[in-house]
């Protein structure tokens, strides 16, 4: 028994062996690709690994003078104080809630886009509409929040003017509503960034086989049913895809089109996470409370982008990973 196990642990090891110098031949072969990799590989080292060093203040009653290891640990001081904060459920509540509207009422827009613009024969009205969706996600949020405010003012804004020209009905004032603002909201970034997203449902598209489409056509189906039978089926991979990385960011609305956006009168439902850790952790410097939050954060999305991709694979997708 025990030769066979020798010999099994030497077979082993030369099939590691092998293993190390396929892949070092590999390295030799493509090194111009690697090096090309070795930015990215960086970004994420210096920019996304290494600051999780920091996290271990979330611990600790983090003070500038001390430095983080010389500040007091405190343990899970900072967690008992965010989830006995009447501020946490609000701010919880808000950025579940308008990541919700965005996966119910904007995840589904990129893809109805994508298969409008596959039916389009004309190509020149095609490229027209495609760069005027393109063109709104390569705007920042401050100039494109401006924009918002001014098309929605109660006073001169165009929407105002026409609703009560057309329609009678009095201004609305859509950013000071608690009512309104979140479906503003939800629209301002369709409006932003729906059209960035059918790119990637446009590239799933060209890669469904033609042959498909001539072989429903004999057969008699028409473009409704070409698109259910066809075109979605052949995307259905990259929608699995693109809604397992959605879940990863149900607890991050983002900070942006949130603050500039957002005013006293609809605090109450327009403060979120990334807001409450700038006004918490920057304004008032409680850096170990908002990094407790912000691990809290990470820690539920982490569970819900796992949660997701285990739910794809069952469904008969490749998930993620």
């Amino acid at each position: 028994m025990s030769k066979k196990l020798v010999a099994a642990h030497a077979a082993q090891r030369d099939i590691s062996h092998l293993k190390l110098n396929g892949i070092w031949k590999s390295i030799k072969r493509d090194k111009y690709l690697y090096m090309m990799l070795v930015p990215v590989v960086a970004f994420y080292l210096l920019f996304k690994y290494a600051p999780m060093f920091g996290e271990i203040i979330a611990f600790k009653n983090y003070r500038f003078a001390d430095g983080i290891w010389g500040s007091e640990w405190v343990g899970l001081k900072h967690f008992h104080k965010l989830f006995s904060s009447p501020d946490f459920l609000n701010i919880l509540k808000n950025t579940l809630l308008l990541n919700v509207y965005n996966v119910v009422f904007g995840f589904p827009v990129p893809i109805v886009l994508a298969l409008l613009l596959n039916e389009l024969r004309v190509e020149w009205f095609k490229r027209l509409v495609q760069n005027l969706l393109y063109v709104p996600h390569f705007i920042s949020w401050v100039v494109l929040g401006g924009i918002v405010i001014a098309l929605l003012s109660p006073s001169s804004g165009i929407v105002n003017i026409v609703l009560h020209k057309v329609f009678g009905i009095e201004p609305i004032y859509f950013l000071a509503s608690k009512f309104w603002w979140p479906i503003m909201f939800v629209l301002s970034g369709i409006w932003h960034s729906a059209g960035w997203n059918t790119i990637l449902y446009m590239a799933a598209i060209t890669g469904i086989d033609p042959q498909l489409y001539e072989a429903a056509r004999i057969d008699g189906a028409g473009r409704l049913r070409q698109i259910w039978h066809i075109t979605l089926p052949g995307i259905r991979s990259t929608i699995a895809i693109l809604l397992v990385l959605k879940m990863g960011y149900m607890m991050d609305v983002g900070f942006e089109q949130i603050f500039i956006l957002q005013n006293s009168a609809v605090f109450e439902v327009a403060d979120v996470i990334s807001t409450y850790v700038y006004r918490m952790g920057l304004q008032n410097v409680q850096y170990s409370y908002t990094t407790a939050l912000g691990l809290f954060q990470s820690v539920i999305g982490l569970i819900l982008i796992v949660s997701m991709n285990r739910v794809v694979k069952m469904l008969g997708e490749k998930g993620l990973w």
